[in-house]
C-alpha cells in the first residue's frame, strides 16, 4: 500500500503526523515541506522577544528528530510541482531533480501566505514578513543591528498588534499602521477597540490609523527607512514589519482540479472534492468556515487522524476563544458567527470590560473580554455559547 502523504510541516501537518501515530504505528507517513521542515510552534514567534527566546530556541525538533520521533519519511527542500489525483500521485522538485510520489492518501496542509501590499520606493523589498521562523531570524538580526530600535508595523490586527506589544515591552519604539479605524477592527465591536487601543497606546505604542504606507525609502545614508504615509505624515523607521494577514495558500490545490473559494473547500470530515485528497490548517475552508487559529487546527487533527485510520469522524468545532497575546491589554475574543446578527451588551470593570454577543433570542453566541477581571469568566461564559461546528450523533 502506498504511504499517506502530508504536505506540510507547520502545525496542522506535524500535530495530524502526531495524532495519527497514537491511532497506528504501522501505516507508512510521509511528510513533504518546502523549507527545512523544523518542527515550531508559529503562535510563539508574536512573544519570543518578552519571553527572551532567541531564534535557536524556539524549534522543538529538526526534521531528523522529527522523522524518527514520528516514524515518518520527511523530505525536506522539496517542492510538490503537480497532483495527479487519477493516479494518485506527486511530481516533486529537490535540488532541481524531479521525481514522482505516488499516494494512498493526500493531505494538503500547505498554509497561507502574507498578505504584500503593492507599495512603492526604493526599500520596498526590505520589508519584514514574519510567517516562519526562517522570516523571523531574519527580523530578528534586522532588530539586533540597529540602535535606535524604531519599529513600523503595518497591520493593527491580531498579529500586528501581538508583535507591537512583544517589541514595545523589550525597548522598542513601536508605530502601527492601519487603514481601518481602530486596532482589531474585524474582531472587535467599537467601543471595546477603543478601550484596547488606549491600553496599548498608554504602554507607549503609537497608532496611526484610517490611513495606509505609500511608499518605504532609503534615508540617512541607507541607515534609516522613511515611511510615507498616504495621509502625507512621513515616519523614521529602523525595521519595517508587514503584518495584514494572510490569504490560503490554494494555488497547488487548484492545479489538481481542487475546488477552491477563499481556501481549499473540504465538507467536515476535511475531504476536497477529488478522492483522497484532503485539507487541514490555515489553508482549509471547513463547510465555508476559514478559522486560522490554534484550537481549530488541533479539532481537525484529532478527527481527520481517526479517519485516515478507518475511523470516519467529522470535525467538531465547539466555541473556542481565541486569547490574544497583548498583555498590556489582556484580550479574550470569541467571535460570534458572521451570519448572525447580534447586539453587544456590555460591562465595564476597573480594568477592563466584558462585551457578550446576544442574538435575537437571547442567546450569546460570541463575547470579548478585555482586562484580567473580565477574563476570569472566560470558561463559565464559553460553556453558554452553542457549538460552532456540533459533534456528529
Amino acid at each position: 500500500m502506498h504511504p499517506i502523504v502530508i504536505i506540510g510541516s507547520g502545525m496542522a501537518g506535524y500535530t495530524l503526523a502526531r495524532e495519527f501515530r497514537k491511532l497506528n504505528p504501522e501505516q507508512a507517513l510521509v511528510m513533504i515541506s518546502a523549507d527545512d521542515a523544523v518542527n515550531y510552534a508559529k503562535p510563539t514567534l508574536s512573544n519570543a522577544l518578552a519571553g527572551n527566546k532567541a531564534p535557536e530556541q524556539i524549534p522543538l525538533g529538526d526534521a531528523a528528530k522529527m522523522s524518527a520521533q514520528l516514524s515518518m519519511d520527511i523530505l525536506s527542500d522539496t517542492v510538490v510541482t503537480a497532483i495527479d489525483p487519477d493516479q494518485h500521485e506527486l511530481t516533486l522538485e529537490h535540488n532541481g531533480q524531479t521525481r514522482q510520489q505516488p499516494y494512498s492518501k493526500l493531505i494538503l496542509a500547505v498554509g497561507a501566505n502574507p498578505i504584500r501590499l503593492a507599495i512603492g520606493g526604493d526599500a520596498s523589498d526590505d520589508i519584514h514578513v514574519v510567517n516562519s521562523l526562517i522570516d523571523y531570524r531574519a527580523f530578528r538580526e534586522r532588530l539586533a543591528e540597529r540602535d535606535d530600535k524604531r519599529v513600523v508595523i503595518l497591520g493593527a490586527g491580531l498579529i500586528g498588534c501581538e508583535f507591537a506589544n512583544d517589541l514595545q515591552h523589550t525597548g522598542h519604539h513601536v508605530t502601527v499602521i492601519d487603514l481601518s479605524a481602530r486596532p482589531l477592527g474585524r474582531l472587535l465591536p467599537a467601543h471595546v477597540a477603543e478601550a484596547f487601543q488606549s491600553k496599548l497606546e498608554a504602554s507607549g505604542i503609537q497608532f496611526v490609523l484610517s490611513t495606509t504606507v505609500e511608499k518605504v525609502s532609503k534615508t540617512n545614508d541607507n541607515q534609516d527607512y522613511m515611511v510615507t504615509l498616504a495621509n502625507g505624515q512621513t515616519l523614521l523607521a529602523d525595521v519595517v514589519l508587514s503584518a495584514i494577514g494572510l490569504q490560503p495558500n490554494i494555488d497547488l490545490a487548484k492545479q489538481a482540479g481542487v475546488t477552491t473559494s477563499r481556501g481549499i473547500l473540504t465538507n467536515s470530515l476535511l475531504e476536497t472534492n477529488q478522492t483522497d485528497i484532503y485539507a487541514i490548517g490555515d489553508c482549509a475552508e471547513v463547510n465555508g468556515t476559514l478559522l486560522p487559529y490554534v484550537m481549530p487546527i488541533m479539532q481537525q487533527a484529532r478527527a481527520l487522524a481517526k479517519t485516515l485510520n478507518g475511523e470516519t469522524t467529522q470535525v467538531h468545532y465547539p466555541a473556542m476563544p481565541v486569547a490574544v497575546k497583548t498583555p498590556a491589554a489582556p484580550l479574550t475574543v470569541l467571535p460570534a458567527p458572521v451570519d448572525v446578527d447580534v447586539n453587544w451588551e456590555t460591562e465595564t470593570f476597573e480594568d477592563g470590560m466584558l462585551a457578550k454577543a446576544v442574538d435575537s433570542s437571547e442567546t450569546l453566541r460570541g463575547f470579548v473580554l478585555l482586562g484580567a477581571t473580565a477574563g476570569k469568566q472566560r470558561l463559565s461564559l464559553t460553556k453558554l455559547v452553542p457549538d460552532l461546528m456540533p459533534a456528529q450523533a
